[in-house]
């Protein structure tokens, strides 16, 4: 009886012991887990942010999910377009800065041959990357344009979506390869053909490090304003280049805004973009991305802190 009575007690234990880690945390301690998807460019900031919010509250644990799922219910995604918005009415995205994408080729190749000492403007950009009524008058002008293969994304998260907007066209008319996965993979495209040609963020293209382009990759040569162009070339640094577009924008440099999506129900993840849009903007520049325009920076520390606020309220 007494053995029986000890096994009782113990199942009890061991069962509640198992609904309190379920109602306080994967860990059993009160914490709470946040699991965010991200585009492999965001991912270091998105580190560097999880590193110095666990000082300001340590029982909330970060995940950054990377490959499929896993089964895991993500609650924030990194969003670089539109097009990635969930169809949850909760969900809401917070806009936290800005990347910029610049055409590229791999080093030394074909294709940077064919493109060495060009500076191109917006149109002729239009007319090699897209399938339009224009191209057939480019490659008359340059034949050697014929010979270059396009290498875009094709995911719901891929910048293609922006650098096609931003020339009036869409996703479907780009020319040459689509290319599956993450943006970082058009750089691998590029290195294993050697008439590649793509575009891709600047933390996508630079050494964080040494704040220089990577040494596979080599700039596409725009037509730009004297006292901006030596900003653009493959000698110039990351910083270089962020100064510059902050300072002033050109139209052959596609910018789009990069926020995080969320569902504004959860206090926690509220606290969190709120410490992101007070504290965590500041390593922008150092992860290669632009800081967003004042007004719209203000804009979305309203919008958070009113969320935040009505959660608190309820």
């Amino acid at each position: 009886m007494k053995t029986k009575y000890l096994l009782t007690i113990v199942l009890a234990i061991a069962i509640f012991g198992n609904v309190a880690a379920e109602e306080t945390g994967s860990n059993g301690s009160g914490s709470e887990n946040i699991y965010i998807k991200s585009p492999k460019f965001a991912q270091p900031l998105l580190e560097k942010w999880i590193q110095e919010y666990s000082k300001v509250e340590p029982n909330i644990h970060f995940e950054i999910v990377k490959g499929n799922n896993n089964g895991k219910q993500i609650d924030m995604m990194v969003v670089v377009s539109d097009e990635q918005m969930g169809q949850n009415a909760n969900d809401k995205v917070v806009y936290f800065g800005e990347y910029a994408i610049l055409p590229i080729t791999a080093n030394q190749s074909e294709a940077a041959k064919i493109l060495e000492g060009k500076h191109l403007n917006a149109k002729t950009l239009k007319q090699i990357f897209f399938f339009n009524e224009d191209y057939e008058e480019n490659l008359r002008k340059n034949k050697q344009f014929e010979r270059l293969v396009i290498y875009s994304g094709s995911n719901k998260s891929s910048i293609a979506h922006i650098f096609a907007q931003h020339y009036g066209e869409v996703v479907d008319n780009f020319r040459g390869k689509r290319i599956s996965g993450d943006d970082l993979f058009l750089n691998t495209a590029l290195s294993k053909d050697p008439f590649g040609i793509s575009f891709n963020t600047l933390p996508n293209i630079f050494d964080l490090k040494s704040r220089h382009l990577k040494n596979n990759l080599t700039l596409i040569g725009l037509d730009l304003k004297k006292e901006v162009a030596g900003n653009f070339t493959n000698s110039s640094s990351l910083d270089d280049i962020i100064k510059s577009l902050e300072t002033e924008r050109n139209d052959k440099i596609t910018i789009g805004k990069v926020g995080l999506s969320y569902n504004g129900n959860d206090d926690a993840i509220n606290r969190f973009l709120s410490w992101i849009l007070t504290n965590g903007v500041q390593y922008n520049h150092e992860y290669g991305l632009l800081n967003l325009d004042q007004k719209v920076a203000e804009i979305q520390k309203i919008n958070i802190t009113s969320t935040y606020t009505a959660q608190n309220n309820k």
